[in-house]
């Protein structure tokens, strides 16, 4: 039988590696403030060899306060729940989306530094919509539905409608999450289902249907035939016989 596997459980991993990846984002700009540095240069710049740098480092690498906070939150809670119910695939999913965002950005982006995380929001709300509209399984349905309430108004931001927004990280992380989305093969666990609810279930053998009637009336379980027992040759021979003597009283 082909073990299937269950995600949906939670562990140390599932709350406490997204809130690593933020904090060390969160170190990184605190680190460019208190010593006066500025890692941009580290960033994406597409079509250069000193640019390839920055698939790896660019996702660390923010602009603006409020450029590290709108990718805190959305990393965060889309990290979580990768890591709940894609389990097996979470890590995977997470380090070649960074790699395969930051070669895509490199190759169709504009000469300049891209930086930012908002490219792997982008491959997570990609791969955890399509993955779980794919699943037809109802909890991940249900996130995936979650997710285009929460995110939805992000699609907007794949086109270049705004300056100064790497549109071309975004298009890139949407591309890999949803690639992922079809590449990446889960097991989900179904429900259990009971033994009515299979294809071969016999209600003429259901132990538990024997208790009822044809008319639905509870008649409580059927008592065992008799079986009579019988003597064997064995069991004669084994048996003490015992003569009685009866003597007439003599007259008197």
């Amino acid at each position: 039988m082909r073990k299937i596997d269950n995600p949906f459980t939670f562990t140390t991993g599932t709350l406490g590696y997204p809130i690593l990846f933020v904090l060390i984002i969160w170190l990184v700009y605190w680190f460019e403030i208190r010593f006066s540095v500025i890692f941009n240069s580290w960033g994406v710049y597409p079509r250069t060899v000193e640019g390839l740098k920055g698939v790896i480092f660019s996702p660390f690498i923010h602009g603006s306060v409020k450029h590290l906070f709108n990718n805190s939150i959305p990393l965060l809670v889309l990290t979580m729940a990768l890591f709940y119910f894609y389990k097996k695939d979470s890590w995977r999913v997470l380090f070649f989306g960074v790699l395969l965002t930051g070669l895509i950005t490199w190759t169709i982006g504009r000469p300049s530094y891209h930086i930012g995380a908002s490219g792997i929001v982008y491959m997570l709300v990609a791969f955890l919509f399509f993955k779980g509209a794919l699943s037809k399984y109802y909890r991940l349905m249900a996130l995936s539905l979650i997710i285009v309430f929460l995110y939805g108004g992000l699609l907007w931001y794949i086109f270049p409608i705004e300056a100064g927004i790497s549109w071309e990280g975004h298009l890139a992380g949407l591309t890999t999450g949803i690639l992922f989305a079809f590449l990446f093969k889960t097991n989900i666990e179904k429900p259990k289902l009971y033994a009515w609810q299979h294809e071969d279930y016999n209600e003429e053998e259901d132990p538990f249907m024997k208790q009822f009637d044809e008319n639905g009336n509870f008649i409580g379980t059927p008592k065992e035939e008799e079986i009579p027992i019988q003597e064997t040759a064995s069991d004669t021979k084994s048996k003490i016989v015992i003569n009685y003597t009866f003597k007439k009283k003599k007259e008197q």
